[in-house]
């Protein structure tokens, strides 16, 4: 009332307020302020109140204001009280973000800085809490009220009943601990997979089963678990269809696109990909180099900005890849038809000319719409069994030619060369597991790459050429203090590591061909996944240092990355590609609009965000489809190597299989372990024996669990000596033991197996 009264006084006027007095309000009210507060502040009453309804409705549509009409903030402003994530930690304060932040509002998320006190225990990544926020001079900051349970773990699960009859929740998220109570089974039976949501505000409260998802072991399980787990989007609006159904029929109006029908390109994809972006052709220039198209989906043709195509394809980011299925970024009749290239089918396409000197450097590119018929659709073993064989034809042969240019210019560019293993779950047509192995790595998929490559840094350049908004590829050179950590972790393998020195990929690269002993040279390039940053989307160019280029885009997957779609958009706006305005509702524009302009930040943090969520869903799903495979194979022994090292114990995998297991210190024997966090390393207080990343050795499997994916082994017979280790690692120092610190813990395992951040994103990285 204080408030209200304060307006009254000042002798603002009342009755309908102006948008930068509601915007004033809203800032200057110390308790939210909602639209009820807001008409008692301005003495609305009657007709006045319905057009502040309208006026505050039409502040959110222009991005002016946020939230529900019983509090409302600024744009970019935070609640007064609001439920918040823990980001990240700097320099040992939290950074939070707000947890119900709108992916589309036009504002990113702000960052608040935590002020921790006496009320709330110390918070780590990830967490949620309730907090009072206020803005400052120099930012946002949050004061912590309660910290609130993680939301959704756990809350997938299977239903068991205890002796007493009593039902309850079995996670299938390994790193979730403890089963729930089930207070409502929503018609749930024993031995069904089921979706639930707390009864009440505690972590420990009972559950209500709110969808009931069936047998979980059944063909098609493992992705459904990944998809509600991780909250991907699945199911496509009907006015999101309904527009995909309409731009279907937009024509390939010929006198705006080049001709390209008559050139034989072809698409080399995995043999059971679901989708076709990309294509290629090469040929000879007379003068030791190649011309060549890269031809890809001309998918912003399709979507156009702003309709409800685009949002939910930008809501999605991405495609999501599983054996079983995939979750598309466009509705099929888009992602798997019409943008689709296919053989014998004209397609429209944007096309990427590339003059590739004798020396294999890309030194010039133009970029065209296009429409394309592709000569074939071939997979990436019939291409290399063509080339090994001598059966290719010519333009194959050309093919490769252009390649071996292509890769004399990547040899001299030194990028990091690392072994990424794929693993490849093949299932029959019941969607029942026939083979689990890593898949081959051919001369065929480092043609495409290479070529993929070339495109992408061609967009990128083009694009910087006209100053037009670029999303970047980035990935950052390793942080100072990544590379202290890999120093400090070298020297406990008896090597040195300058911090001086120019860091570049050739530098790692030279250090893993010097050495030859395989366990050693597994463990140290562990290490190095370890020492790089994770790649993002991102406006401003950082370079891309796994690739040692410094200008990098995605240009060549628009079917499945928006990030992709984004570069298309702007090459549209740069170079005057756009297409007679189509009839009908379809926006004009195929370029960018004003929103993809302005929020180019947000959108990128946003996918970013989402790709590392369709990586963990992946990783999960291949996780479950392991230890289904391994199940019935618990007792056999297997040839593993180390991967992770915790106090607990230690993580290793399966060589052949790739399926991660951890081996609790506990059943070690009798021997007190001690973790050497810094070599990363178990070793036995007596004995001096070491449990090290990269070491291999035989282990027993003791369990699989196909619901979480979980894997445990065991060392057979109560030895375990590794089979091999590096000879010349030197003997641990060691350090007295202090009761009651250090002591081996037996708790549950933490789920984190010590994987590296993905940086593979070298080309297309498909996953199909």
């Amino acid at each position: 009332m204080a408030h209200m009264n304060k307006y009254n006084r000042t002798g603002r006027p009342q009755g309908l307020p102006s948008a930068e007095q509601i915007l004033e309000f809203i800032q200057s009210s110390p308790t939210p302020a909602g639209k009820r507060e807001i008409a008692k502040a301005f003495g609305l009453k009657g007709q006045e109140k319905i057009a502040l309804k309208k006026r505050l409705k039409d502040m959110a549509e222009e991005g002016l204001i946020d939230g529900k009409r019983t509090a409302y903030h600024q744009m970019g402003g935070v609640p007064k009280v609001a439920v918040l994530k823990v980001i990240e930690i700097e320099d040992g304060e939290p950074i939070a973000v707000p947890e119900a932040w709108d992916p589309d509002s036009k504002q990113p998320a702000p960052r608040l800085t935590v002020k921790e006190g006496k009320k709330v225990a110390a918070l780590k990544r990830g967490d949620r809490f309730l907090a009072r926020t206020e803005e400052k001079p120099r930012g946002w900051v949050a004061h912590p009220m309660k910290k609130l349970p993680a939301r959704s773990e756990g809350l997938m699960g299977v239903v068991e009943f205890d002796g007493s009859g009593k039902p309850w929740l079995a996670p299938v998220d390994k790193r979730v601990r403890n089963a729930s109570p089930i207070a409502d089974l929503g018609g749930a039976e024993e031995g069904e997979l089921v979706l639930a949501e707390r009864a009440g505000k505690s972590a420990r409260a009972a559950v209500k089963v709110v969808e009931v998802i069936g047998d979980p072991l059944a063909p098609k399980s493992f992705s459904l678990i990944a998809i509600a787990k991780h909250g991907i989007p699945h199911i496509f609006p009907e006015e999101a269809l309904s527009e995909a159904q309409a731009v279907v029929d937009l024509p390939l109006s010929a006198e705006k696109r080049e001709d390209l029908r008559g050139i034989p390109i072809v698409a080399i994809d995995p043999a059971d990909a679901r989708d076709h972006d990309d294509a290629i052709w090469a040929e000879p220039d007379g003068k030791g180099g190649f011309r060549a198209i890269v031809a890809i989906a001309d998918v912003s043709y399709y979507v156009r900005p702003g309709g409800p195509l685009d949002r939910e394809a930008r809501k999605r980011g991405n495609s999501v890849y599983f054996p079983d299925r995939v979750v598309p970024m466009l509705p099929e009749i888009l992602s798997a038809d019409v943008c689709s290239l296919v053989e014998g089918e004209d397609r429209a396409a944007m096309a990427c000319h590339l003059s590739i000197a004798p020396d294999g450097k890309v030194t010039d590119w133009r970029f065209t719409r296009a429409t394309v018929k592709l000569a074939a659709n071939i997979a990436y073993e019939d291409a290399q069994k063509a080339i090994d064989d001598g059966s290719a034809d010519q333009h194959l042969k050309d093919l490769w030619a252009a390649w071996d240019l292509l890769y004399k210019a990547r040899k001299a560019r030194d990028p990091l060369e690392l072994e990424l293993p794929e693993r490849q779950v093949k299932l029959n047509d019941q969607g029942v597991i026939e083979e689990i192995a890593v898949r081959d790595r051919l001369d065929a998929h480092r043609l495409v790459e290479d070529f993929m490559i070339a495109a992408n840094v061609a967009a990128a350049k083009a694009l910087e050429a006209k100053k037009a908004p670029v999303v970047y590829r980035v990935h950052e050179t390793p942080s100072r203090e990544k590379l202290t950590a890999f120093k400090e972790y070298l020297a406990t393998q008896g090597r040195n590591f300058a911090l001086g020195q120019v860091i570049t990929p050739g530098l790692f690269n030279r250090m893993l061909k010097d050495i030859s002993e395989p366990a050693e040279k597994a463990l140290i390039m562990e290490a190095v996944l370890r020492s790089q940053t994770q790649a993002y989307y991102g406006p401003a160019n950082a370079g891309h240092f796994g690739l040692a280029l410094g200008s990098y885009a995605h240009f060549t997957s628009p079917i499945r990355r928006y990030a992709d779609l984004l570069v298309h958009r702007a090459l549209v706006d740069s170079y005057h590609l756009e297409q007679p305005k189509p009839k009908g509702d379809i926006p004009a524009t195929s370029g960018l609009s004003d929103r993809d302009r302005t929020a180019l930040s947000q959108i990128t943090d946003a996918i970013s965000q989402t790709e590392r969520r369709a990586m963990e869903a992946e990783r999960d799903t291949i996780d479950r489809y392991v230890a289904a495979w391994l199940s019935g194979r618990v007792g056999e022994t297997f040839d593993t190597r180390i991967t992770g090292v915790q106090s607990f114990g230690f993580f290793a995998t399966i060589e052949a299989l790739g399926g991660d297991g951890l081996v609790p210190v506990s059943t070690l024997g009798r021997e007190y372990f001690r973790y050497d966090e810094a070599a990363r390393q178990l070793v036995g207080e007596n004995s001096g024996k070491t449990y090290a990343v990269g070491d291999r050795l035989k282990l027993k499997l003791a369990e699989s669990n196909a619901l979480t994916g979980a894997l445990k082994f065991e060392v057979p017979d109560g030895d375990g000596a590794p089979i091999e280790k590096r000879g010349d690692r030197p003997a641990p120092k060691k350090k007295p033991f202090v009761k009651g610190k250090g002591a081996p813990r037996q708790a549950h395992h933490s789920g984190q197996r010590g994987r590296p951040k993905n940086i593979r994103h070298q080309g297309r990285g498909k996953k199909r």
